[in-house]
């Protein structure tokens, strides 16, 4: 019988890494800590983001990675994930993160309740923090991005906190699916949201109109091309 959904570590940022991107730094450097860690509106107590222009605000305060697919990629790797190497705050076991529906809510612990807003979009940093020959490419093509959540109750939360899964949309569309091809719910998310049923992000709003106009585009040059 499987267990159910819980979290098995906590991570937030160790220490402050040089990097030689435009930044200079990075806090991509998350390790597990003990007992109980606050949680707020921009992510856990005592964690950071040092590019605030592609990392964190409420749509990405926290972001999580499941135990399963972190052993995937461990398979493939040759050595383990550990929490935090990719830099996650949530290692969760039991719960399909990357299955998870944009828009779904889930319960940790007894106070924290977030929301999925996204997938996680692999950049040059992570590529530099692996160390693998073209890393971005590998973990875009391994379909596993993990999600981002916001922060719709703050409290505290801790390795051992049940993880529930409180509610889920009606549009279908997975964090996993969004990430594959946009295109493919983008209808169906905004839809949701113009019915004052999702609370979409800026950023999935913009790659879905995105997909939808292209599209758009490629059926106007089919059918002039007729």
């Amino acid at each position: 019988m499987p267990l159910a959904p819980r979290l098995i570590a906590v991570c937030r940022v160790h220490q402050l890494l040089p990097d030689s991107g435009t930044v200079g730094t990075t806090a991509i450097d998350k390790r597990p800590v003990e007992g109980p860690v606050g949680v707020r509106p921009l992510g856990l107590y005592g964690d950071v983001q040092a590019d605030r222009k592609d990392h964190g605000g409420p749509d990405k305060a926290v972001y999580a990675y499941s135990d399963e697919s972190a052993r995937w990629w461990a398979e493939r790797l040759g050595y383990d994930v550990t929490p935090g190497l990719f830099g996650e705050n949530l290692r969760t076991s039991g719960l399909d993160v990357d299955g998870a529906l944009i828009g779904e809510r889930w319960a940790v612990g007894e106070q924290v309740v977030v929301e999925v807003t996204m997938p996680r979009t692999p950049c040059a940093t992570f590529g530099r923090r692996l160390g693998e020959a073209r890393w971005v490419r590998r973990f875009s093509d391994g379909g596993l991005p993990g999600a981002y959540l916001r922060v719709v109750t703050g409290g505290e939360l801790q390795a051992g906190d049940a993880v529930e899964v409180l509610s889920r949309p009606a549009h279908g569309v997975s964090v996993a699916g969004f990430f594959a091809d946009p295109g493919a719910g983008a209808a169906a998310l905004l839809a949701a949201r113009d019915a004052g049923d999702l609370d979409l992000s800026d950023v999935v709003a913009g790659y879905a109109e995105q997909a939808l106009a292209a599209q758009a585009s490629r059926g106007s040059a089919a059918t002039s091309t007729r």
